[in-house]
């Protein structure tokens, strides 16, 4: 359970630092105080990692013969598309990821998934098990 919670104030703190860097990409707060936005962030990533583990593995898995054909690159769209489809998801509760347009989830997707890399490898030593 520590290490569940720890990955995802990860991907909350990796989705926070995309929205300050990709202006296609933003959060919208269900609430106008800090620690609304705190959770709004650690909703979305959770919505965004539910996404990525259930819907992404199938797609990643059936549409591997295009990834070898386009060398990789169709991986970029596709992670885009899964971060649109996060943020059409939670727009439906009224609050949460929004992605403008495909090329800004295709960068926002790339974005944050350099940063929850780079967080992962400075918190590995509290997620690893001992």
């Amino acid at each position: 359970m520590g290490r569940f919670l720890i990955k995802l104030i990860v991907n909350a703190v990796a989705l926070w630092l995309t929205t300050l860097v990709v202006t296609g990409v933003h959060v919208v707060p269900y609430a106008d105080d800090s620690t609304a936005v705190f959770v709004t962030f650690l909703l979305v990533a959770l919505i965004f990692g539910l996404v990525n583990t259930f819907i992404g593995t199938v797609v990643h898995i059936i549409a591997l013969p295009l990834y070898i054909l386009t060398l990789g690159l169709l991986a970029l769209v596709v992670n885009g598309l899964l971060l649109m489809l996060a943020a059409w998801i939670s727009s439906l509760m009224g609050f949460g990821l929004v992605v403008d347009d495909l090329w800004s989830g295709v960068l926002g997707a790339l974005v944050l998934g350099i940063i929850s890399w780079l967080l992962g490898l400075l918190t590995r030593p509290l997620t690893s098990r001992r």
